[in-house]
């Protein structure tokens, strides 16, 4: 059974400014948490995700904030300068964090940085361009440029609206360029060096100066990585380098999705065996996180999910069995914090999420 101290919070408004210096402070229980869509923070949906962390062994929620499209998740005040880019999506922020709160749950913030649609569009020289417009992937997404201060601000900007309505920690994902952005990156103008060791720089003064900016609001930081970057000394491409990172968090939230993985530690198909894929990916983050001077938390992202565009044969069904080994596997090597996807929030019943 998970047990928190509770402290109460007052808060009090500002007109700017506005800084919290107390927080809910929860106990040294491990984070165990899953990913919530912020559309899913109302209604029946919301009922069901509750239910599933309340009657069970996980204590924590990762909602976005600022979504895959740059959207704000709820509007703030009116003078707020994110208030248009906002949406609507969760219609009462406050009385959403009470509710956790009131049900012992970890609310953490999911910020979306350098993919962000609305940024762009509205700032198009704050982004990538190429000879016919702003540059876009094959999926249509757009990202702002991490050489670029004004838009570490305005992210940072962004995840303090989450701190005002509550968020204890501040987790910022796509910190970095796009998937490949060596390969084509001369096709395109921009505002900086076309280098790996410059974009590598870029994300990590991101990550230095966000650290510092919200250190005063008494809030955890935390950032996703691929988890590539961890088995490999750095992905100059799109400018990770995982040990760097890790250096300025208070988590590092690794996505170790057996799906994710080709051929790697000499498993042949990952996702085929969860267990093992997870257990070596973990051995090799703590030899990197050993060699910091003050290592953060190790909190991955595991999968909840069934890759079946991997094709037959190169996939399982994951239920039970399989998110419990990826969790066993992370227990193995001294690591017992967690985070669970499902990009459509329906996660498996009846897991066992302290399995010895």
């Amino acid at each position: 059974m998970r047990k928190f101290i509770v402290l109460l919070i007052v808060f009090v408004a500002f007109p700017t400014n506005y800084q919290i210096f107390a927080n809910t402070h929860f106990s040294q229980e491990p984070i165990r948490g899953i990913y919530v869509k912020a559309a899913y923070t109302n209604g029946p949906q919301f009922a069901k995700l509750l239910n599933l962390v309340k009657q069970t062994d996980l204590n924590a929620m990762v909602i976005d904030i600022k979504d895959d499209n740059g959207h704000l998740t709820f509007n703030p005040s009116k003078n707020s300068p994110y208030y248009s880019a906002s949406q609507p999506y969760i219609k009462n922020p406050r009385g959403l964090i009470q509710t956790l709160n009131k049900n012992n749950i970890y609310p953490i913030a999911r910020v979306v940085v350098f993919k962000d649609n609305v940024l762009a569009l509205s700032q198009p020289n704050w982004s990538f361009k190429t000879s016919q417009g702003i540059w876009r992937n094959s999926r249509g997404d757009i990202f702002t440029n991490p050489y670029q201060k004004e838009v570490w601000d305005y992210n940072i900007g962004m995840a303090i609206e989450a701190v005002k309505v509550g968020f204890k920690e501040i987790q910022f994902d796509y910190v970095r360029f796009p998937e490949k952005f060596a390969s084509f990156e001369n096709s395109l103008t921009y505002t900086g060096k076309k280098d790996g060791s410059n974009r590598v720089a870029a994300v990590t003064g991101f990550v230095k100066y966000a650290n510092q900016k919200l250190k005063s609001y008494g809030v955890k930081m935390s950032v996703d990585t691929f988890g590539n970057a961890t088995v490999i000394p750095e992905a100059p491409g799109i400018g990770q380098n995982f040990s760097q990172i890790a250096a300025h968090v208070d988590v590092i939230s690794a996505m170790i999705y057996p799906s994710h993985w080709t051929g790697i530690f000499g498993i042949a198909k990952p996702d085929l065996e969860p267990y093992l894929l997870v257990k070596e990916y973990a051995k090799v983050e703590n030899s990197r996180l050993k060699k910091l001077t003050t290592p953060p938390i190790s909190r991955p992202w595991l999968q909840d999910f069934t890759a079946a565009w991997l094709g037959k044969g190169n996939y399982k069904v994951y239920g039970k069995r399989e998110i419990e080994d990826q969790i066993r596997a992370l227990h193995s090597q001294g690591i017992n914090e967690f985070l669970l996807w499902n990009a459509a929030n329906n996660y498996t019943t009846n897991v066992d999420y302290t399995p010895e």
